[in-house]
């Protein structure tokens, strides 16, 4: 699948998750797209939730179609990005999973962790979640309560 829409990938990571962001984010430009990386800009320890938060403010922002978060599970960056209303962020450690989130929860930002993957699986599940569109239908409904609770 080739979702032709997607263009602009907005990228973050803690220290735990700054080397596997950098070789997504170079395989991720060798395909043409373009990548903004908010950081961390070192592998020196950093609080993850500011790159959290920087990623889903250009998501929502309309700066970037989808983001991608790399902490060293995936699994803080989560947390931290399912605050933001408006964000739907799926931690993914198979491509499986990093495509059906996609597919069927139209989620907009991909969790994943260095520590847990590797490189070439990390750049395939980041393709996935790149090139899979949403497929609506039945899927939208489930979308639109999970959307719901933002307004809560």
């Amino acid at each position: 699948m080739n979702n032709n829409a997607i263009k602009t990938i907005v990228m973050g990571s803690d220290h735990a998750g700054y080397h596997l962001k950098l070789k997504i984010k170079a395989h991720l430009e060798s395909r043409g797209l373009e990548v903004l990386d908010v950081g961390t800009d070192t592998p020196e320890s950093c609080n993850y939730t500011i790159f959290a938060h920087a990623v889903c403010e250009a998501v929502t922002g309309g700066k970037a179609d989808l983001g991608i978060l790399v902490c060293g599970t995936g699994l803080g960056m989560s947390m931290a990005a399912n605050k933001h209303p408006g964000i739907r962020a799926a931690c993914c450690e198979n491509t499986f999973s990093a495509r059906m989130t996609r597919m069927h929860n139209d989620a907009n930002v991909l969790c994943l962790g260095e520590r847990v993957l590797g490189f070439g699986l990390a750049c395939d599940m980041a393709d996935l979640f790149i090139d899979t569109p949403f497929e609506g239908g039945r899927h939208q409904a489930r979308v639109d309560d999970i959307n719901a609770l933002d307004q809560r």
